[in-house]
């Protein structure tokens, strides 16, 4: 009897990967490798399931699923949208929730409902660009950042910002205010697409165990039958 291979997931480093494991725990799936802080171990593996783990940055984790590096990944949907990848996007975890939204001095408010050229300053240049030209159909011009996002409307950098919301509290005390929604944001399951075929069937009891523990349905937008 061929043995099977191994199924490899990417993890986003940090506390995504904390909850993710905790949640496959809840599905019996363990990797007790991966429990020991002081290890210089890159790949973890659980011998009995024939799965592999490692971390990886979260900006990562779409790049080594669409390469097939890894079969299976877990981000967050802001670094999924953010990185374009070729990947199938199957479940919401429902964990580390929050909004992509446009923000900025309440007086900007005009200028984005009369669809004036106004600055756009951001860690998420490419869905800044989609929500804008595609979906508002306003021309703006946007302006990359790696640092304090919101230091760059006070400063007069740009007009309003693209940027992750979780409680505002930081918006409220720089005088900032939630304008508009652009999406929610939570930790999704990613797949390779060759994978998706060739281990369809174990990866679908995988995405069944963990809908029944996160509570929460598979994400239809990759038209894949068996994940819905």
């Amino acid at each position: 009897m061929e043995e099977r291979r191994y199924l490899t997931f990417a993890l986003g480093k940090g506390r995504l990967a904390e909850k993710t494991l905790e949640m496959f725990e809840k599905t019996g799936i363990t990797c007790e490798e991966m429990k020991d802080k002081r290890t210089r171990k890159l790949i973890f593996v659980n011998e009995e399931l024939r799965l592999r783990f490692f971390l990886a940055k979260g900006p990562d984790v779409p790049t080594y699923v669409e390469y097939g590096a890894a079969d299976i990944g877990v981000a967050g949907r802001d670094t999924i949208l953010e990185e374009g990848r070729n990947i199938h996007e199957v479940l919401d975890l429902g964990f580390g929730k929050c909004r992509m939204c446009i923000c900025g001095p309440e007086d900007a408010g005009e200028r984005l409902l009369h669809h004036e050229l106004i600055r756009v300053a951001t860690k998420y240049p490419r869905i800044a660009k989609d929500y804008f030209y595609n979906k508002k159909h306003q021309t703006v011009e946007i302006i990359r950042l790696n640092g304090s996002i919101e230091l760059a409307p006070i400063v007069g950098l740009s007009e309003v910002i693209c940027d992750i919301v979780e409680t505002g509290s930081t918006l409220r005390e720089n005088g900032l205010t939630i304008l508009e929604e652009v999406c929610p944001i939570s930790a999704r399951m990613v797949v390779n697409q060759v994978s998706m075929r060739m281990e369809n069937e174990r990866i679908t009891e995988l995405i069944k165990a963990l809908k029944s523990v996160a509570g929460v349905p598979a994400h239809p937008s990759t038209g894949q039958t068996a994940f819905s």
